[in-house]
């Protein structure tokens, strides 16, 4: 009787061994597919890392070229203007002695009024233009349109001569004082164009706006 007991025990101790050993296997291995991989995710991350530190140096770069063409513009912009200060004297003809007092008084009270200023040649600008041009007419100058001619007036800017001798940034607080809007327009050249304007260049003024679109320098 005994001897059967530990026969059957012999096969009981190895089948719970193994049927024990069976279910933590399982539970390990549940356990273990748990894990997620994540190395794909990681690596996708860190690419896109990479791209945003190139991205970051070339927006650097950019600024620093940026900074560069508009030091560039300033110093192009001082030319200009020291250059449309530059005004050409009027040619005076060398007078004869008179013989006659009251017409040489006659003559002086004619010509005082414009004694001041170049004579203006309509016939040579509507010739250059191909249409009627009105002296002192601020629209003549490219960039500058009804609005922007009366603000220059308003401000005292109100012939080609005056206009010439305006310095970039007093033209800037005019335009400013219109608003954003007006942001867009380029003053530099305006006070160049003013100049040719008032010393009859009419030829070279229609050049010069053919080759420089809008105005701009």
């Amino acid at each position: 009787m005994n001897f059967e007991n530990m026969n059957i025990w012999c096969w009981i101790i190895p089948l719970l061994v193994g049927l024990i050993c069976g279910i933590l296997g399982y539970l390990l291995g549940s356990r273990s597919a748990k894990v997620i991989d994540n190395s794909a995710e990681i690596n996708s991350l860190t690419a896109s890392n990479t791209k945003l530190k190139g991205e970051l140096s070339d927006l650097n770069n950019l600024k620093a070229s940026n900074s560069k063409l508009k030091a560039d513009l300033d110093a192009c912009n001082q030319r200009v203007i020291a250059a449309s200060k530059v005004v050409t004297p009027a040619p005076v003809a060398p007078s004869a002695p008179s013989t006659n007092l009251g017409a040489s008084a006659a003559s002086f009270a004619a010509g005082a009024a414009t004694s001041s200023a170049l004579a203006f040649d309509g016939s040579a600008a509507k010739a250059a233009f191909g249409k009627t041009i009105k002296q002192d007419d601020l629209k003549l100058v490219e960039g500058i349109g009804p609005k922007i001619e009366g603000m220059f007036k308003d401000h005292g800017i109100k012939t080609w001569k005056e206009l010439s001798e305006a310095s970039l940034e007093a033209c800037q607080k005019i335009l400013d004082t219109g608003g954003t809007r007006y942001k867009i327009h380029d003053p530099a050249s305006w006070p160049l164009q003013a100049k040719m304007c008032y010393e009859g260049k009419w030829t070279e003024l229609v050049k010069w706006q053919d080759e420089h679109k809008h105005g701009k320098l």
